[in-house]
């Protein structure tokens, strides 16, 4: 049997919301999940407390920002060159959690720019499709050969930063990829929207465990508070102990 090709898988980590023990987690999660052979790299202003097999690597060159890095590091670690990576690369927010195998996020439309079809509150699509949004929780380009994003970045920078135009930064990597690929809806669920139930239920009702390969915890809970329980600033974000998570979220 040839050797499966090696691959890449990157993730940002900056100023105090997440500490290395986020990245620490990330990279035994992928360890335990991924059967061939990658490189992880952890792009970051601060690479103390990472465990050896994460290479950290410093940030991007400032693209314009009076603060930098920010959310937008995701465009610009897209750049030819960048790290020396080459070939496919998956790149994961500090905050999944790894549930299953994730080989597939690396076989499925090899070649193609593939990422999470953006979630929206259920009463939104009522009267109106699920817009064509990207989440950049989880998104997967060919290092090397995705020099075009960044570019289209760099030459619309201030169209990116108009938030009429593209109300995040991923609605504008979405629109930079020129089509992406959506991951398949059983690969990849939201906490907020499938685990947590849906009010008053969630003040009576513990989340339940998804079946999926990655569980992502966009805005809050993250996945420590969510283990705890979670009150929110509104009685429908409350969420009660999901100690499931520990089950994957370990390293």
């Amino acid at each position: 049997m040839s050797k499966k090709p090696e691959c890449n898988v990157i993730c940002l980590k900056w100023g105090t919301r997440y500490p290395a023990s986020y990245t620490n987690i990330l990279y035994h999660s992928v360890k335990r999940h991924l059967s061939r052979p990658f490189r992880f790299l952890c792009v970051t202003d601060d690479p103390s407390g990472l465990d050896e097999g994460i290479e950290p690597h410093p940030f991007p060159d400032n693209p314009g920002y009076e603060k930098w890095p920010n959310i937008f590091s995701k465009l610009a670690i897209l750049q030819d060159g960048f790290a020396g990576l080459e070939g496919p690369t998956l790149f994961l927010d500090v905050d999944v959690v790894i549930m299953q195998d994730i080989d597939c996020f690396f076989d499925y439309m090899p070649g193609r720019n593939c990422i999470i079809h953006n979630w929206i509150e259920w009463h939104k699509t009522l009267f109106r499709k699920r817009p064509a949004i990207g989440n950049s929780s989880i998104f997967r380009f060919d290092a090397g050969r995705s020099g075009y994003i960044f570019e289209t970045f760099v030459r619309e920078f201030e169209a990116a930063n108009d938030h009429r135009r593209y109300p995040t930064e991923q609605a504008f990597l979405t629109h930079a990829m020129k089509n992406p690929c959506w991951w398949p809806e059983e690969w990849v669920k939201s906490f907020k929207r499938t685990c947590r139930p849906v009010f008053p239920l969630n003040l009576l009702k513990a989340p339940a465990r998804p079946d999926t390969k990655i569980l992502v915890f966009h805005g809050n809970p993250d996945p420590d508070q969510a283990v705890d329980g979670f009150r929110g600033k509104k009685v429908h974000h409350r969420v009660l102990p999901a100690k499931w998570i520990l089950d994957d979220w370990h390293v």
